[in-house]
C-alpha cells in the first residue's frame, strides 16, 4: 500500500507504517502527479482535495488530521466512491487553551475582571461547544450563537445581532460555508463589525475568511477601543500585515497545534481507516503519548481566585510567545512572509493542554475547586 501524507502530521509511522510505504510531503506541494500510486492520502488544512487533485488517482480513502473540512470536495468524494474522515475535537481542547490565554491578556491590558464580561461564542460544535462549558464553568455569563443547532435543536440560543449588541467579548468557532442556509463567508463584514458593542474584544480561532479581514482592519484603525485576536487570515499563508500589527495577539494558525491535539488527530484518522478497511486498530494513542513536562501543581486554599486561574493556564500555555513569534516574521517581501508562516507550524514547539494537569488543593477552597474542574484539570 502507497500512503502519501503532510509531513506536518506527527506519528503517521507509528500509526500508518505497519500498512505499506510512506511518502512525507509539505501540505502545499501535494499535487496530482505526486498520488499517481497512492491508496491513501493523509492531509492537513492547507491541502485542497478535490476533482482536480485525484481525479485518475488510486485514491481511495482521505483522512484530514483536522476538525474542518472546507478544504475537502466531499461532494466529489460521494461521487467518486472515495471513503474519508475528518477528526472532529482532536484539537478543541488546544483552540480553548488559546481563548482563555488571549482572554487573559485583555483583561490585564485592561485591568478587567472577566467575570465581569458577556461573552458571546459564535458556534457550538466541538470547539465553540466546550468553550461555552468552560466558561459557564468558571460562573460567566455566556451567550452562544449557533443557527443549524438551533434550528435542529431549539435550546438557548440568540441571534448574531443579539450577540453583537450585548456580548464584549466574542469568540468565534463556526465552520466556513460560503452557501447552504446558513453561510459563514465573511460572517462578519463591515456592517456588522460595525456593531460590535464599545469595548468590544474578539477572538477568531476558526477560519480566517470567517471575518472580513479588510473590513476589519479599517475598523481597528478608526476605533481603538476594539480589541483583536487572530489566528486564522484569509489568503494563508499570507497574513494582512497592517491587521496583524494591528491586533492585540496575532498568530499563523496554531490555536489548537497543541501535542495532544495533533497527535489525536492522526490516531482518529487511523481508527477512521481501520473501521473502513475491516482492520484490528494495533496502534493505542495512550502508549505513544509523552509524559508532560508540568505533571502537577500545589495551590493553597488562601491564594486569589484570579491568580489561580491565570497561573493554572498560564502553567501550560501562554499565547504570548506565539504572538512574539510570528510578529518577528512579518518580515521581507511576501514570499518570505509566506515561507515564514508555514516555518512557524511547522517547527511548532511542543504545547501541552490544561485537561492533562493535576491540581493539588491545600486546605477548603470551594472556588478554586471549581476552578480547576471548570478548566478540566485533575483535582487531586
Amino acid at each position: 500500500m502507497q500512503i502519501v501524507a503532510d509531513e506536518n502530521i506527527p506519528l503517521v509511522d507509528a500509526f500508518f507504517g505497519g500498512l505499506g510505504r510512506i511518502r512525507r510531503l509539505p501540505g502545499r506541494a501535494i499535487d496530482a502527479a505526486a498520488l499517481a500510486d497512492a491508496d491513501l492520502l493523509l492531509v492537513r488544512s492547507v491541502t485542497r482535495v478535490d476533482r482536480a487533485l485525484l481525479a485518475g488517482s488510486p485514491v481511495r480513502f482521505v483522512g484530514t488530521c483536522t476538525i474542518g473540512t472546507d478544504h475537502l470536495d466531499l461532494d466529489y468524494f460521494t461521487e467518486a466512491g472515495i471513503a474519508w474522515s475528518s477528526a472532529p475535537g482532536c484539537n478543541a481542547r488546544g483552540v480553548v487553551d488559546y481563548v482563555l490565554g488571549s482572554l487573559l491578556v485583555l483583561a490585564e491590558d485592561e485591568g478587567v475582571d472577566l467575570g465581569s464580561r458577556t461573552f458571546g461564542v459564535l458556534g457550538a460544535g466541538q470547539v465553540g461547544g466546550r468553550l461555552v462549558d468552560v466558561l459557564r464553568g468558571l460562573g460567566w455569563r455566556v451567550l452562544v450563537c449557533d443557527p443549524p443547532r438551533q434550528a435542529a435543536e431549539g435550546g438557548d440560543f440568540v441571534d448574531l445581532a443579539t450577540i453583537l449588541h450585548e456580548c464584549d467579548a466574542i469568540s468565534l468557532h463556526t465552520p466556513l460555508d460560503s452557501g447552504g442556509e446558513h453561510p459563514t463567508h465573511h460572517l462578519l463584514d463591515a456592517g456588522r463589525l460595525a456593531r460590535l458593542c464599545p469595548g468590544a474584544w474578539l477572538i477568531n480561532a476558526s477560519r480566517g475568511a470567517v471575518v472580513d479581514n479588510q473590513a476589519l482592519r479599517e475598523l481597528l484603525g478608526r476605533r481603538t477601543d476594539v480589541r483583536a485576536v487572530l489566528d486564522v487570515w484569509e489568503g494563508e499563508p499570507r497574513a494582512d500585515v497592517e491587521l496583524a500589527r494591528l491586533c492585540r495577539i496575532a498568530t499563523p494558525h496554531i490555536a489548537g497545534y497543541s501535542l495532544d491535539g495533533k497527535l489525536r488527530g492522526t490516531a482518529q484518522i487511523y481508527q477512521a481507516w481501520c473501521r473502513v478497511s475491516g482492520q484490528a486498530e494495533n496502534v493505542q494513542l495512550d502508549e505513544l503519548l509523552p509524559t508532560p513536562w508540568l505533571g502537577e501543581l500545589a495551590l493553597d486554599a488562601s491564594c486569589d481566585p484570579n491568580w489561580a486561574l491565570a497561573t493554572l493556564c498560564r502553567a501550560v500555555y501562554d499565547p504570548r510567545r506565539d504572538d512574539a513569534d510570528f510578529r518577528r516574521s512579518l518580515v521581507g517581501d511576501e514570499a518570505q512572509r509566506r515561507a515564514a508562516f508555514d516555518a512557524l507550524r511547522k517547527h511548532y514547539p511542543v504545547r501541552r493542554e490544561i485537561d492533562g494537569l493535576r491540581v493539588r488543593l491545600t486546605g477548603e477552597a470551594p472556588r478554586l475547586a471549581e476552578i480547576v474542574r471548570a478548566l478540566g484539570a485533575e483535582l487531586v
